[in-house]
């Protein structure tokens, strides 16, 4: 008998199955269909000549499994390895989904809270060499050293700017011309390298 074309088959109830694989039965040598629906992708295994029997279907016979065309270009595991190809994407882009809202979300609160940040730092602002001896001022400064340090493990750091190229990028020049910064006015950051509030100052030539 010709050999047993591999392809895509209909069973006399409808569905179709390909036929992928022709199998022996390690304990008879029985040959054995292996096959899946092309619906599911449930794979499934019978007997070769239950396979290629005729069933009756009212008053006539039908094959069981009718050939139908050869297996198509997109196979089972082309679909099943793009299937998982577009899973992984997936949970990537879901993680990258959440990074940025998390930045987003961050950032926001961010523009809430740096001004408390700024005004600690003010209230040290020209203290004479005895008021910084004080127990307050120095409990100030360590609130202060633990915002920095906190803000620092968030990915926030301060805009560097006096005595600096003044860069437009990262500062926004509120009066002056030349090219260095002679003052800042208010301080300015960036979170993980993105500008969350340019640094406002005023620019002077070298």
């Amino acid at each position: 008998m010709p050999k047993l074309k591999l392809g895509i088959y209909q069973h006399y109830k409808g569905d179709e199955y390909e036929l992928f694989e022709i199998a022996k039965n390690s304990e008879n040598k029985e040959e054995v269909a292996i096959y899946r629906s092309v619906k599911d992708g449930q794979v499934w295994a019978r007997p070769l000549s239950m396979w290629k029997e005729e069933v009756e279907v009212g008053e006539e016979k039908k094959p069981r499994f009718e050939f139908l065309r050869e297996p198509e270009n997109d196979s089972f595991e082309q679909k099943y390895l793009r299937a998982l190809a577009d899973y992984q994407n997936q949970i990537k882009q879901t993680s990258k989904d959440k990074e940025e809202f998390v930045k987003f979300v961050l950032g926001d609160f961010l523009q809430e809270i740096l001004p408390v940040y700024d005004h600690l730092k003010l209230s040290l602002a020209g203290l004479s060499e005895q008021d910084k001896e004080s127990a307050w001022v120095k409990g100030v400064e360590y609130v202060l050293k633990q915002f920095k340090d906190l803000l620092s493990s968030r990915g926030v750091e301060e805009i560097k700017t006096i005595g600096e190229e003044y860069d437009y990028h990262l500062m926004e020049a509120i009066e002056g011309t030349g090219n260095k910064v002679a003052k800042e006015l208010s301080p300015g950051y960036v979170l993980n390298g993105r500008v969350i509030r340019p640094a406002k100052v005023i620019v002077g030539e070298e």
